[in-house]
């Protein structure tokens, strides 16, 4: 409450507006929040006069002044692209005061179809000045929201669990990995997760180690709107046939939507060479990781994975560089979130940039017989086709030993639901080679990502259970 006291007293700036908004929100209000977007992010405050005078908002009209903030901010034809933003209320001076933050944007925001800037205290349209214009686009593609510090996140408030399992993950990827000696501060430090912006002076946690590490409830502060939903709709086509709403860190994000495939999708019996590779992973390894690294994270718009009947449909927002469909053999990628992308590809769930898509094409072209599609807008669009011997209902047609695997996947993660011993899980499939179990059985299981380790610091404890987050 003194800090806001300090800002008032302040006075208005590049970074704080006052509106008197006693009895309805000013006309200008979200030409402000526009431009605060659009620029350096700012305080808004509601209830104060342009010299800082508090006058207060009225009892009767604060959650219609509020209820009206917020969804004026999710129309698009009011902001555009949507901005999710808090107001709150608080007593200032003995007088009701509404509140919101408006963080910078790493994408350009649209007020009534207009381009406003922040300068001094007042916002301006630059819509018609192309020089701008142009400054502000070229600003805003250099800005990546997953830089942004966190000073206040600490170590503790991290998983540290799953700082260990990357740790293991990056060793597999490389024996002399650096990250094996490191602790977990210099790991955050060394994977650009930890950052000192040296204009400012600020240190911490970035957005991106708060993603890939956070606890929940940390991740629900930083990024209350982040969500990933995983979508079955194939028998219930206006509804669901089954669900699984994801909203915690991308590590497990991405165990739970691997998962939520394997269940629902078919594999195929398929030989590369003489190696058979399971051409579903091959796939959506590459498909899920672009959704979940690839989004504009200050876009609240959800990440989505819907399976029907005949397709697979991806799709999270972005921060579009070209309009319309992509062709994968000829097209210049560039990273969205770079960090997370190389985190990614050092513990070996994305490959070289681009080469993803075009294995994603690749595959698909065998694995179902038709090519995907990948559709660039301010909502990426990934289509995936499925045949009939992709979905469960169709297993007849498929090879009868990958029908076997298909079925004794999901056996499994259904087993382990709660956490079971390498011997539970053996005795409960009736297999008595113990090698064969774990070579061919448990470990592509855990390197799928599919089953975890109840103690990722300790793979080879004899107190290990595997467990899976099947819903």
């Amino acid at each position: 409450m003194e800090k806001l006291k300090q800002i008032i007293d302040g006075g208005e700036s590049i970074t704080v507006e006052f509106k008197q908004s006693k009895g309805k929100l000013n006309k200008d209000v979200f030409e402000t929040v526009c431009a605060f977007l659009n620029r350096n992010g700012g305080h808004l405050f509601l209830g104060v006069r342009d010299d800082g005078e508090i006058i207060g908002i009225k009892d009767e009209e604060i959650e219609k002044i509020k209820k009206e903030f917020v969804t004026s901010l999710n129309n698009s034809n009011k902001i555009s692209p949507t901005a999710y933003i808090s107001i709150t209320g608080v007593e200032i001076k003995g007088k009701n005061v509404l509140y919101a933050y408006i963080p910078e944007s790493s994408q350009v925001h649209k007020c009534s179809g207009k381009i406003y800037d922040r300068n001094e205290d007042g916002d301006f349209n630059i819509s018609e000045n192309t020089t701008l214009l142009s400054n502000m686009y070229i600003r805003k593609q250099s800005t990546y929201i997953e830089n942004k510090i966190f000073p206040y996140a600490k170590l503790e408030d991290l998983r540290t669990d799953l700082i260990s399992r990357i740790r293991q993950m990056a060793s597999n990827q490389r024996d002399n990995h650096p990250w094996i000696s490191m602790d977990d501060i210099n790991l955050l430090k060394s994977a650009g997760l930890y950052l000192l912006d040296p204009q400012t002076g600020t240190e911490g946690i970035t957005l991106a180690g708060i993603l890939l590490f956070g606890k929940d409830e940390l991740i629900r502060a930083a990024l209350p709107h982040h969500r990933t939903d995983a979508i079955l709709r194939k028998v219930d086509i206006d509804r669901y046939d089954d669900r699984d709403d994801i909203r915690t860190n991308l590590i497990e994000s991405r165990d739970r939507l691997m998962a939520f495939i394997s269940k629902h999708l078919n594999d195929k019996f398929y030989l590369e060479g003489d190696i058979r590779i399971s051409l579903r992973n091959k796939i959506f390894r590459e498909a899920v990781s672009n959704m979940l690294i690839h989004r504009e994270f200050s876009n609240p718009y959800p990440a989505k994975i819907i399976i029907e009947k005949h397709r697979v449909y991806i799709e999270n927002a972005t921060k579009s560089r070209i309009i319309g469909e992509i062709d994968p053999f000829n097209f210049s990628p560039y990273p969205k979130n770079p960090v997370l992308a190389k985190f990614f590809s050092e513990i070996g769930w994305a490959e070289e940039l681009g080469s993803g898509i075009r294995n994603i094409f690749r595959y698909t072209k065998i694995y179902s017989g038709a090519d995907p599609k990948f559709i660039e807008d301010d909502v990426f669009k990934t289509i995936i086709p499925l045949d009939e011997q992709a979905t469960p209902q169709a297993t007849p047609q498929a090879t009868p030993q990958a029908k076997i695997e298909d079925d004794r996947t999901h056996d499994i993660l259904e087993f382990c639901r709660s956490p079971k011993s390498r011997k539970e899980i053996q005795d409960y499939l009736g297999i008595k080679d113990r090698r064969h179990f774990s070579k061919n059985i448990l470990s592509p299981l855990l390197r799928g990502g599919l089953l975890k380790l109840s103690i990722p610091s300790k793979p080879t404890s004899p107190n290990q259970k595997y467990y899976s987050e099947v819903n």
